[in-house]
C-alpha cells in the first residue's frame, strides 16, 4: 500500500488544490491532505477551520484523510510511513521554488519520493492569496474555489465568522 501526502497551508482551499487532491488519490492507495503549521505565518482561517473546510470537500473521496503538522514536513512523512510526497506546480516559479525543497527532503530522507502534478486548468492558476485579496475586495471567487470556502471567505470578510 503506497501512501502519500499533499502538503501546504491551504488557507484557503482552492480549486487548484481540490483538482490535485481527486488526481493523487487515483494514483496512490492513501492521500494524507497535511495542513503545515507555520507560527510565524499569519492565517485567516484556524487550523481546525481549514481541517474542517478540507474535510467537506473530501468527504466522498475514500482514500483520502486531512491532517495537520508542525514537525519537519520530511518527517511527519516518515512518522506515517508515507512513501510519496505530492506537489502541484502552476508554473515555472513554483518549480523553482520545489526544486531545493526536494534536494533537502532527499538529503534528509532519498526513501521519500516527490511526485509533481502540473495544473490543468487556468483556473488553477490562482493562488490562495490571490483569493483572499479577491474576496477582501468584492470580487467573484466561485470559479476558483468549492462553494463551502466561498461562504467562509465570503463570512469571513463580512466580520461574521
Amino acid at each position: 500500500m503506497t501512501t502519500a501526502i499533499f502538503p501546504g497551508s491551504f488557507d484557503p482551499l482552492t480549486n487548484g488544490h481540490l483538482d490535485i487532491i481527486k488526481r493523487a488519490s487515483r494514483v496512490f492507495d492513501k492521500l494524507v491532505v497535511v495542513i503545515g503549521i507555520n507560527a510565524s505565518k499569519k492565517s485567516l482561517f484556524s487550523i481546525s477551520e481549514r481541517m474542517k473546510l478540507i474535510k467537506d470537500c473530501v468527504k466522498d473521496i475514500k482514500n483520502v484523510e486531512v491532517d495537520s503538522t508542525s514537525d519537519l514536513l520530511i518527517k511527519y512523512a516518515s512518522s506515517i510511513n508515507a512513501k510519496v510526497i505530492v506537489r502541484g506546480i502552476r508554473d515555472s516559479k513554483d518549480l523553482d521554488y520545489e526544486k531545493p525543497m526536494d534536494s533537502i527532503n532527499h538529503d534528509l530522507n532519498s526513501n521519500i519520493e516527490s511526485i509533481y502534478l502540473l495544473s490543468r486548468s487556468a483556473k488553477n492558476y490562482i493562488s490562495s492569496s490571490m483569493v483572499k485579496e479577491l474576496c477582501h475586495f468584492g470580487g467573484d471567487i466561485s470559479k476558483y474555489v468549492p462553494l463551502n470556502v466561498e461562504q467562509s471567505l465570503k463570512a469571513r470578510f463580512a466580520g461574521e465568522l
